[in-house]
């Protein structure tokens, strides 16, 4: 088996520790079971699961916590409600001792909107994880609703089981009615003192029963060669490859027989395959993540033994290396070779800024661009763009100069769009932006740029812009800071591309459209951000925006010390190039809705980029910047906040800023490249 170079934190994201030691332990292949022959798991299996307000939760990332418990909870039921709102009384008494509470709803048919409503109709705060695919209701042995399961961080031992307390013992429980015994309580109150739980198993006898359908059947039968490696050559394989990204080739069934605890374990926690957009919102291009098919019939036939079974193996009969360049591109038309760079073994390399004549002589359009890197290792972005001779105010055919590639971990080729293309016009020059960090080791990166051309004028321009937050300020230790910014089309357009991006300590994205009419739509979100793993989502149909929609970026950040990757959560974060350093930065692709390549509109751009400073500081998204969102390297701003309010109303508008010289440039290292 050949193992190709990755950064550390990529293997170990995809790997998972849990994953290498679950190679070497084995999974039980569980039977077929009636419900009353389920049996309650003797440790919980690292899973990760969403919320009802989008927001990822993966167990074991909880290990610091002396105790977490979790209650099986059904949306429309009195029982649930109650026990749901006695559960939440019981977290709030612990609270200053770290325990951790979830519920979990593991009923089918059950939208999150409509638990997110319930939970708000009831005044419930705890999360309610959805496990929609009941895959972790499987695994833990859940049978109805009510079951609380308390896990010792430490071992991962399913400490108790059973009721929250006697009253709900009854199917009617009355919430009023003395507790005769508090199971759940004194659980955790025994591992907090490090005693033994007395009753760690208790009989449930009330709550309604949870149908989990699968238990019934026989998972034995589930095909390696029919079912399992079509999956795994649809979703895996393009970079489990002999030569690929990826740090194995899925090249026969032995190699997936060998890793399938750790495969198991991914799946179960979103790492792969690495596709991160909520399957709830939004249509994308090249969707590489699992159906819920998919994903229920590889765990389970992983569950069974991973049963080798008949037919062909698929996997090894169809095995290839990989190539230099996109299959589904082939060779480029032309490839620009980035001035090598000697990258040092270790400290902080700044940012290169490399320039290339331009070989063009004649405008240019691009279909697609794919970024080769030289060492993947220590190339953490390349950012281009064309930049027009610098005696000339525009381009001399009056097209724009905008991004002609761009490159981040795990990103893929960049395409156009049907009848779009980005434009290089002629003359000028090439400018690359790289972006390098050390490893230990010296190295030299040669990357190269593949540039595929369009065969004639496409109608429409596909352009970029970015929407960040210079002014964003992370308090050290914080484990869900929130930052918000936005752009404001002053024209309709339609969106092409969205790409989030962040640093080490970003955790959570979502792009929301507000519309002129205040309906809000969100179009894209990531409950869980995997920095390792970043790439362009292109809607399946083009997002019209109408003119005045603004489109909101919400990130939150994990700079607590529970994050493993946080460089340093001592410290305040404010916006920075480097990585231990943050940004809040989102590429849109777009193009006019009345522009199209004979008819150029560079003032809409100008127009739109206007929007970006009010965009980044008006935190609460009301159109004006209060003295409170004066925020991180802008803070400086608010002794001037009287003289600049001209109008006295308390807010800063677009033009006051404007008026005041306020803009991105106030801000080191902020400039912003698309």
């Amino acid at each position: 088996m050949k193992l190709n170079l990755m950064t550390t934190a990529a293997i170990v994201a995809c790997l998972g520790i849990a994953g290498v030691a679950g190679i070497q332990a084995g999974i039980a292949a569980p039977a077929p079971a009636a419900t009353a022959d389920v049996k309650i798991a003797p440790r919980a299996d690292n899973f990760q699961l969403t919320d009802q307000n989008r927001m990822h939760h993966e167990l074991h990332y909880y290990k610091y916590a002396p105790a977490i418990a979790l209650m099986t909870y059904s949306n429309g039921s009195d029982f649930s409600a109650k026990a749901a709102a006695e559960f939440e009384k019981l977290a709030a008494s612990y609270a200053d001792k770290g325990v951790l509470f979830f519920l979990m709803n593991s009923e089918t048919g059950v939208s999150r909107e409509e638990v997110a409503a319930r939970a708000a109709s009831l005044g419930l705060d705890l999360p309610v994880l959805m496990d929609e695919l009941q895959l972790v209701g499987e695994s833990l042995g859940a049978t109805r609703e009510g079951e609380v399961f308390v896990f010792n961080p430490k071992t991962w031992e399913v400490a108790y089981h059973g009721p929250l307390d006697t009253r709900f013992e009854k199917a009617a429980p009355k919430t009023a009615a003395k507790v005769k015994q508090a199971y759940t309580a004194a659980a955790i109150d025994a591992m907090l003192a490090g005693q033994p739980v007395s009753q760690a198993r208790v009989a449930l006898k009330s709550g309604k029963s949870i149908a989990f359908p699968a238990r019934r059947e026989d998972h034995t039968k589930i095909s390696y060669s029919a079912d399992v490696a079509p999956i795994l050559q649809a979703k895996c394989v393009s970079c489990h490859l002999d030569g690929g990204i990826a740090p194995f080739a899925m090249d026969s069934y032995e190699i997936v027989k060998g890793f399938a605890p750790m495969i198991r374990e991914s799946v179960r926690t979103d790492r792969m395959p690495p596709y991160f957009a909520d399957p709830h919102i939004g249509t994308f291009q090249h969707d590489q993540g699992l159906t819920p098919d998919e994903t229920k019939t590889l765990i389970h036939w992983i569950e069974a033994g991973a049963p080798r079974g008949e037919g062909p193996d698929v996997l090894k009969l169809e095995a290839r290396k990989a190539s230099d360049w996109p299959e589904s591109l082939g060779e480029p038309d032309y490839i620009v070779d980035v001035p090598a760079f000697d990258v040092p073994a270790s400290g902080i390399v700044e940012y290169q800024h490399q320039l290339v004549d331009n070989p063009f002589t004649e405008d240019k359009w691009l279909r697609a661009v794919s970024v080769k890197p030289g060492d993947r290792s220590v190339l953490h972005h390349l950012i281009s763009n064309h930049r027009p001779d610098p005696k000339l105010k525009a381009t001399a055919s009056g097209l724009p100069s905008g991004s002609v590639g761009s490159y981040t971990p795990g990103a893929e080729a960049q395409t156009m769009g049907e009848n779009a293309g980005a434009p290089i016009p002629a003359g000028g020059k090439l400018y690359f932006q790289m972006h390098y960090t050390t490893t230990g080791k010296a190295t030299t990166d040669k990357t190269q740029v593949g540039f595929y051309f369009a065969k004639e004028k496409p109608k429409y321009i596909k352009r970029a812009t970015v929407i960040g937050d210079f002014s964003l300020k992370i308090p050290a230790g914080a484990q869900r800071h929130a930052e918000v910014a936005y752009l404001e089309f002053p024209a309709d357009a339609y969106l092409m591309t969205l790409y989030p991006h962040a640093h080490y300590r970003g955790t959570h994205n979502e792009l929301t459209a507000i519309y002129p009419d205040g309906r809000k739509e969100v179009l894209l979100s990531l409950p869980k951000y995997d920095f390792n793993w970043q790439r362009d989502y292109n809607p399946v149909e083009q997002i019209f925006i109408p003119a005045g929609t603004k489109l909101v970026s919400k990130w939150v950040y994990d700079n607590s010390v529970h994050n493993p990757a946080n460089p340093d959560p001592s410290i305040d974060v404010t916006w920075g190039e480097q990585t231990f350093q943050e940004m809040a930065y989102f590429r849109v692709n777009y193009r006019w809705a009345e522009e199209t390549s004979d008819n150029v509109r560079n003032d809409l751009d100008a127009k739109l980029n206007a929007s970006r400073t009010i965009g980044a500081l008006d935190d609460n998204v009301d159109g004006l910047v209060q003295i409170n969102e004066l925020r991180g390297p802008m803070a400086r701003l608010a002794a001037n906040f009287a003289k600049m309010d001209k109008d006295g109303n308390g807010g800063l508008d677009r033009a006051e800023l404007a008026a005041s010289g306020v803009s991105r440039s106030s801000v080191p290292d902020a400039d912003i490249e698309l």
